[in-house]
């Protein structure tokens, strides 16, 4: 490197400085969509947290899985919003590196989560006589801990593998956030082969964890498809459809940011392309869990009527 290269020390997040006539509607969209999830995450965590009849192993990986995806939403959409309405779309070296590892660490914590609760949903209706020994509060726990440790770990080994190259040159992000294939192309080295790694590494995580979960349904489906009662087969897929369409629109949308083959002149595709990862499947995740839910459903209706009936004092 030459010595009167100057080092990148903040970068310019100009993911939609493309459409400066949809700023403000796009800030409105996604404020109203942000809402929506964070309530709908909320309302989630508090139901699970006070109804004691959701205290089981699949509504506590879903307590997980909204604590999870509240966070998610937190590290990318209030610093978006901020820069659809300003000026400055600046974000300095280190909160780069910080958003960065906590949103692909989330991110991997939301794949592994889905995953346990496919093995769960496995043990429940294939193994019913040993699942209550199989899935106790130990194991709950240390599939949580996996979860949040495995991603977090998959996320550090690719955020060092980024800002370990030199930032000398260009600090013009083409994206909204500081997004894996964005950064590595600011990099004033040739980054094909980190950016090979760090997408191997995503690949390689997505692949086998939805392989994992489709292993899973394999063998559920094939255990209800033996039922006999049609009663029996449609209580039995009813815990499962939940999670199979979250898991679905997870894993498309995913797929559909880290499976694309990298191309330089995509860059204004790479933007649009990451909205609905990053915006719309955590919308959509507690919508599907909350409608499709009748447990959730009916503790929510007892806490709403609970509430209106109890005299003020």
């Amino acid at each position: 490197m030459k010595k009167n290269q100057t080092l990148v020390t903040e970068f310019i997040l100009a993911g939609f400085s493309s459409f400066p006539n949809l700023q403000t509607i796009l800030f409105v969209l996604f404020l109203l969509m942000y809402i929506i999830t964070l309530v709908g995450n909320l309302l989630i965590m508090v139901v699970i947290a006070f109804e004691r009849t959701l205290h089981t192993p699949m509504y506590l990986f879903l307590f997980a899985l909204s604590f999870s995806e509240t966070w998610y939403s937190l590290i990318i959409i209030p610093k978006m919003l901020r820069d659809l309405l300003a000026k400055s779309k600046t974000i300095s070296f280190a909160g780069c590196v910080a958003q960065m590892f906590f949103f692909h660490g989330l991110g991997g914590t939301n794949c592994l989560i889905l995953t346990v609760m496919g093995y769960d949903r496995y043990l429940a209706i294939c193994k019913p006589l040993h699942y209550p020994v199989l899935m106790n509060m130990q194991m709950i726990l240390w599939l949580v801990a996996f979860s949040w440790t495995g991603g977090f770990l998959i996320s550090l080994t690719q955020t060092a593998l980024i800002f370990g190259l030199p930032f000398c040159g260009s600090n013009n992000i083409n994206h909204f956030l500081c997004h894996m294939r964005a950064v590595v192309r600011v990099a004033c080295t040739d980054e094909s082969t980190t950016e090979v790694v760090v997408s191997t590494i995503s690949i390689l995580g997505l692949c086998g964890s939805f392989l994992f979960i489709i292993l899973t349904y394999v063998f559920i489906i094939s255990t209800i498809l033996q039922i006999t009662s049609t009663d029996g087969r449609q209580k039995a897929f009813s815990t499962c459809a939940s999670h199979l369409i979250v898991v679905i629109v997870h894993y498309g949308f995913a797929a559909i940011v880290y499976l694309r083959p990298s191309t330089s002149g995509a860059l204004d595709n790479d933007t649009l392309m990451s909205i609905p990862y990053t915006i719309i499947t955590p919308l959509f995740s507690p919508i599907i869990f909350t409608l499709r839910n009748k447990e959730i459903n009916d503790a929510l209706r007892i806490a709403i009527s609970k509430k209106l009936l109890t005299p003020k004092r």
